[in-house]
């Protein structure tokens, strides 16, 4: 599934007025913009549902009412306020129960937010780190707070100031670091110890793996001792640091995200089983589907249904 772009976004939203959304702000600032979730109800009200798809830039949604959201294979039924997080990374969609959705969401682009350290901000935070929670309850006093944000963005964006994408830039930061208090405590704490460094990369460079876009693309790394060569240590080092810090092994880690790819690719993809497998670095489909069984308890063909 390649990502979806920006322009997809704004043609499917707001058809007459794309063309000026994409051209309106400088390119050296990336992409910002922010949307009412009632208006766009209303506007798209005969529109086919979301698909479930990777999207090209990043989002933050905060909506009330009723609705399911599909996040990577996690779903998560909301009931009344949720505030959530999607990433670039991981296919997603958002299904309202019915038209009494209201809110706010904001979509930017990791450039909108300045480097830290040679990479973008947002690769930074914990709330976009690979196995963060991103959907959150939240109360009637969360909701009011955030929305206030929202607002402000929403007054903002439509100003002539001169300097108005800093001001957005610094409510953007606002909401990501409410949302940040949302974390578990070790998820939020800062990383002092070379073993927590060392599990750190490890996920990071796990995750940069995926997606994988297409049958012709294939696994980088697939083996314990792919990752330690490639983070220059000992495979029996890596093992006992993820084994410490996790609790689990590192070919365990690396067999989890794999089925969790394997699940997106059969659910979301028309690919062929054998593709699946050869893209994930399986030598034959029976190796998969041995694999697959071990991690999910099904065969592929039963999970894809």
């Amino acid at each position: 599934m390649p990502s979806r772009p920006l322009s997809d976004l704004y043609t499917k939203l707001v058809p007459e007025a794309a063309e000026t959304l994409l051209l309106e702000r400088p390119r050296e600032i990336g992409d910002f913009n922010v949307f009412n979730v009632a208006d766009l109800m209303l506007a798209n009200r005969e529109r086919p549902p979301m698909t479930f798809d990777r999207r090209a830039f990043y989002k933050i949604s905060l909506i009330k009412g009723r609705s399911r959201i599909e996040y990577a294979d996690q779903v998560v039924e909301v009931e009344d306020k949720a505030l959530w997080f999607a990433s670039s990374r991981v296919p997603y969609r958002w299904l309202p129960h019915d038209q009494a959705q209201t809110g706010h969401f904001c979509i930017f682009t990791d450039a909108f937010l300045l480097p830290v350290k040679g990479r973008t901000m947002v690769e930074e935070l914990p709330a976009f780190q690979p196995g963060a929670s991103p959907v959150f309850q939240v109360s009637d006093e969360e909701y009011t707070a955030m929305e206030a944000v929202f607002q402000k963005m929403t007054r903002e964006i439509a100003s002539d100031y001169a300097y108005k994408y800093e001001l957005l830039r610094a409510y953007l930061l606002e909401l990501i670091h409410y949302v940040q208090k949302f974390q578990p405590a070790a998820s939020s704490a800062p990383i002092h110890s070379a073993a927590a460094r060392l599990a750190t990369q490890f996920a990071d460079l796990l995750e940069r793996q995926f997606p994988l876009e297409s049958p012709q693309q294939r696994l980088r790394l697939r083996t314990a001792a792919d990752y330690a060569q490639q983070l220059a240590v000992h495979v029996n080092h890596l093992n006992r640091v993820l084994k410490e810090t996790t609790g689990h092994t590192t070919t365990a880690l690396i067999g989890s995200r794999m089925a969790q790819e394997a699940k997106i690719l059969l659910k979301q993809t028309n690919w062929n089983i054998s593709e699946i497998a050869d893209s994930l670095g399986f030598a034959d489909t029976a190796h998969f589907c041995n694999f697959f069984k071990r991690q999910t308890q099904l065969t592929p063909s039963d999970f894809r249904g």
